[in-house]
């Protein structure tokens, strides 16, 4: 069986690497980092992954903004999305549910436990 892929969105190059070296070691996952909401909704499109973690603020485009471009491409609209941010509400419960969040996970986080949140979140065993 093929590892799970997940794609990561966010602008912070030094926490994207703490995320891989989390994800690939504690998780057993291959991970794909994008550092742009374009090149990030280009990699969606073309590599699909299992699933994307998503930052919501990011200098080029508003993770939101980008979490709607993904859901009404037909290619990325079931791709299950954990949002990270450092908001303390970065969505209402409705959205959520409209867009379709697998979850969200607050920053900062602890590095250690990230792959369980995502296990959890994403209900992967």
């Amino acid at each position: 069986m093929f590892a799970k892929r997940i794609l990561v969105i966010d602008d912070e190059r030094n926490l994207c690497a703490v995320i891989k070296v989390c994800l690939e070691h504690l998780g057993g996952w291959q991970v794909l980092i994008s550092h742009s909401g374009s090149e990030g909704l280009l990699l969606a499109e073309t590599e699909i992954p299992d699933a994307i973690l998503l930052d919501v603020m990011m200098p080029d485009t508003n993770g939101l903004v980008l979490l709607y471009a993904l859901r009404i491409n037909a290619v990325t609209r079931t791709i299950p999305v954990i949002l990270l941010t450092a908001k303390t509400h970065p969505i209402s419960s409705n959205e959520s549910a409209q867009l379709g969040i697998a979850g969200v996970i607050a920053k900062p986080f602890d590095p250690i436990q990230l792959s369980d949140q995502v296990k959890v979140l994403l209900e992967w065993e």
